[in-house]
């Protein structure tokens, strides 16, 4: 399966959170990410499924 064919559903994106700050998450659609901007944390989606935990989100380098 091509996960490039993945998007996130705009319905879902307006109600998850980030499970950290409890703030609302931004598509990443090149990297493929959520990005939570209060926690400055990116988590990955996986074909097609977003996996909201904090052990496999990647911490926000400066200036993203």
């Amino acid at each position: 399966m091509d996960e490039d064919n993945h998007d996130v559903d705009p319905k879902l994106l307006e109600i998850l959170v980030c499970p950290l700050s409890k703030g609302p998450l931004r598509y990443d659609s090149k990297a493929r990410e959520l990005i939570s901007e209060r926690a400055r944390l990116a988590y990955p989606i996986r074909e097609g499924v977003p996996i909201l935990l904090i052990d496999e989100a990647r911490e926000l380098e400066d200036g993203e």
